[in-house]
């Protein structure tokens, strides 16, 4: 027999139901934005300790489908239940009888999904203990891209998982990200709906990847894993691409799923034809990915003094002196905002200083490539 404990509290305007309960059960609620009642359900795990900050998850269903669905099929829960975290599930709003997310200005939409979103993590943090930093968004096929949007124009995630969508190509060619975000992709060689190659409103799986790639200063040359086909009647099999030596430790990862359709792997929907791969989990890849990340990750920094180079003066209001302790040459430097935004590069065949002098003061990253490696450091410029 399952017992679900239910605690009742005091009543709270944003909740469409008279309670917030704590325990192994999804949660409906809505509040009012921007002139829409928006609709969401969360699961809270058995293991929520109201002391202790906990991760949120955001899951995004895709085109016609729903929070409850996206529930049902792509199942976050029972990794919930072990990992400690809250799992959020909002529905999209409704366009000729469909739900969906609206990236950018879908058939003329004016709906501000980005500004709900970000309300929504407001609204779940005013009555449970959200790590503020340990904030990530999941989705398929249209929730992927609002992922993607998320992620171009928000501060708010930690990581992003997507599924079976991409960037949009305005979205591809405009995208500014204000800090690093990892990234985790998965998608289908034979996808129908939306093409691994792209089409001519959507950037190709492979260029969105890379985009990422850059965008996190990862190698692009990536560790590629076979992953095991342990079921060889699904029609599939899959390839993971690691990209590795971002800043601050980011990393990048594609699961290419060879012969796959518009499907999450290891979630098959009942009926549906497209092919799903059933050799992993993908909701389980998702967690362990988001699992690695949290915002702000550079006060880390401060904790790590076995560097492999030298910087001098620290700080520096005009020059700063580089040498590397083991004399390998330094090739590359790169100094970014706390936000992650690039702010100086300079490449030369070896490097032993650059100039601040029109910098504006304040900390920021120092990003340093000797043989192969990259190695990152706080600077202060005064």
């Amino acid at each position: 027999m399952k017992i679900l404990l239910v605690f009742l509290l005091p009543l709270f305007p944003l909740f469409s139901n008279s309670f917030l309960a704590i325990s192994q059960s999804s949660i409906n609620g809505s509040f009012d934005f921007d002139g829409l009642t928006r609709t969401y359900s969360f699961y809270v795990p058995a293991s929520y300790n109201p002391n202790t900050p906990t991760p949120l998850v955001i899951g995004l269903h895709g085109t016609g489908s729903s929070g409850a669905e996206f529930e049902q099929y792509r199942d976050f829960r029972p990794i919930a239940d072990t990992a400690n975290f809250i799992m959020v599930n909002p529905d999209g709003s409704t366009m000729f009888g469909l739900k969906f997310w609206n990236y950018e200005n879908i058939l003329g939409s004016t709906v501000d999904d980005i500004g709900f979103l970000e309300a929504l993590i407001d609204t779940i943090s005013n009555h449970y203990n959200i790590n503020q930093n340990r904030v990530y968004a999941t989705g398929m096929s249209n929730g992927s891209f609002m992922c993607y949007a998320l992620a171009c124009q928000t501060n708010r995630f930690a990581a992003i998982g997507t599924v079976t969508g991409s960037m949009s190509v305005n979205m591809y060619n405009n995208c500014n990200p204000s800090h690093f975000t990892p990234r985790l992709h998965i998608h289908g060689t034979d996808d129908t709906t939306n093409p691994y190659a792209g089409t001519t409103t959507m950037a190709g799986i492979d260029d969105a990847n890379l985009f990422w790639v850059n965008h996190n200063q990862c190698d692009t040359t990536p560790t590629i894993f076979n992953i095991s086909d342990i079921n060889s009647s699904d029609g599939a099999t899959a390839t993971r691409y690691l990209y590795t030596g971002g800043i601050n430790g980011n990393t990048v990862e594609l699961f290419k799923i060879n012969g796959g359709g518009h499907t999450w792997p290891g979630g098959p929907i009942p009926g549906a034809t497209a092919i799903t791969c059933m050799d992993f989990n993908a909701s389980s890849e998702i967690w362990r990915f988001f699992s690695q990340y949290e915002l702000n990750p550079t006060a880390s920094l401060e904790e790590n003094k076995d560097y492999e180079f030298s910087i001098w003066p620290n700080p520096s209001h005009s020059i700063f002196y580089l040498k590397s302790k083991t004399n390998q040459k330094i090739t590359q430097v790169q100094l970014y905002s706390l936000s992650g935004k690039l702010v100086l590069e300079k490449h030369a065949s070896d490097i032993s200083n650059f100039s601040c002098s029109t910098i504006e003061s304040g900390s920021y990253i120092l990003k340093v490539k000797i043989d192969q490696e990259y190695l990152v450091k706080r600077v202060i410029i005064d």
